[in-house]
């Protein structure tokens, strides 16, 4: 490990060690778990500025595998207020190579809240597995997304009334013994495939300072996407000082509002916050207890429905590229694919797993639409197909605050 990855990793753990203290002396709300951008926005088309550049500059969108595209989108739009801007299909060499799977074809949604967005995968071929049915929130395949609500009694009535299974007992407001977390309020539950997804509501003085904005929208947009692992200290490492996404925010959170919440009898967390510059965070969940989680699945395939992925953007793919390699980091793709075709916008993009399996797709564009995840061309790989795997020849196809 180099003196600059170790500057990094000690200025992360400090980080921790002083949200912990702060705590301690009764300072709540000291930490924030999304820092507002401060820095004046690069222009449209140029890469964002930045004297040490991180890794990753953005998390762009998070990938959700479905198994019926028509039937998930009309739930996302009508229930939840999402709005479809894009649709494509893809197949091909490109997209076999891309995710580790052969015979794919696919078609894609890409969906917008506010402004950030998700993407609803079918895989038309070859076809996936369902959520086990039996699945929990400390299982290691769990993965949601954190949908920001304006009124969380007025949301939880709108998803009764739609409806919706719940994984939650309830909706549940965090105590304010917890500087971090205390006066939070959210509830988990299932789309159609059984897909947990949260809402979450901020009160003042939590959260990015524009969930507070004046909206006439019960749905904001998201604020994270949190994933379950086994070790936080391992993940840092990949998370933190592999990718360099800075550390935000941190608390351990147990009682029996989080046991309710992730409907985990005994529920004791390990949280921590990450972010890039841009897009919504990535939050690391340790089970401390129980310890009854069991690992992402060895076999997992990118068509299966547990299968979720996070689209991270990168300035230099050859840069990031050297980094994953050095440490060991598992492949899904046989590395970065160039060669796409012009109208992506994509010059390279890779898919990784995480220390316990989460898949990273990765993806450096050719210009930089600002602000970010508003426009709906295609900002990386899963938007549309590749043409072609550099060297080899095409043969493919398209169409156009730590919570909980």
């Amino acid at each position: 490990m180099n003196a600059a990855i170790r500057t990094q990793r000690v200025l992360g753990r400090l980080t921790i060690a002083a949200a912990a203290i702060l705590a301690l002396a009764g300072m709540a709300g000291a930490l924030a778990l999304i820092e507002s951008t401060a820095a004046a926005q690069p222009e449209a088309g140029a890469p964002p500025a930045a004297t040490n550049r991180a890794p990753i500059s953005a998390v762009d969108s998070v990938s959700i595998v479905v198994s019926d595209l028509d039937r998930l989108t009309a739930f996302y739009t009508d229930t939840l207020g999402f709005e479809r801007v894009s649709h494509t299909e893809s197949s091909g060499d490109a997209v076999e190579h891309l995710t580790g799977t052969f015979g794919v074809r696919r078609v894609t949604d890409r969906l917008r809240l506010g402004e950030e967005s998700v993407e609803l995968t079918q895989y038309l071929a070859p076809e996936g597995r369902p959520v086990p049915a039996d699945s929990r929130s400390n299982d290691g395949w769990f993965q949601h997304i954190a949908i920001v609500v304006s009124d969380i009694d007025r949301a939880y009535a709108h998803l009764r009334a739609h409806k919706v299974r719940h994984a939650s007992s309830g909706p549940q407001t965090l105590p304010d013994w917890n500087p971090n977390a205390g006066g939070i309020s959210a509830f988990y539950f299932k789309d159609p495939d059984g897909h947990v997804l949260e809402i979450i509501h901020f009160p003042p003085g939590k959260g990015d300072p524009k969930w507070q904005r004046p909206s006439g929208s019960l749905f904001l947009g998201i604020d994270h996407t949190a994933i379950v692992v086994t070790n936080t200290d391992q993940s840092l490492a990949f998370y933190h000082d592999t990718l360099g996404l800075r550390i935000a925010g941190a608390s351990e959170n147990y009682g029996t509002e989080q046991e309710h919440l992730n409907n985990v009898f005994g529920a004791r967390l390990r949280i921590t916050a990450l972010r890039a510059e841009h897009g919504p965070g990535v939050e690391l969940l340790e089970y401390l207890a129980p310890s009854s989680g069991r690992p992402y699945p060895a076999d997992s395939k990118a068509s299966d429905l547990w299968s979720w992925n996070t689209t991270l953007l990168t300035q230099s793919a050859t840069d990031l590229e050297q980094r994953l390699r050095a440490t060991r980091t598992t492949w899904v793709s046989p590395g970065f694919i160039a060669g796409f075709d012009p109208s992506t916008n994509i010059r390279a993009a890779t898919q990784v797993r995480d220390p316990d399996g989460h898949v990273m797709l990765i993806a450096q564009p050719d210009t930089w639409p600002q602000p970010w995840s508003r426009e709906p061309e295609a900002m990386h790989a899963s938007e549309r197909s590749p043409e072609r795997i550099t060297p080899a020849p095409s043969s493919g196809s398209s169409a156009s605050s730590p919570a909980r």
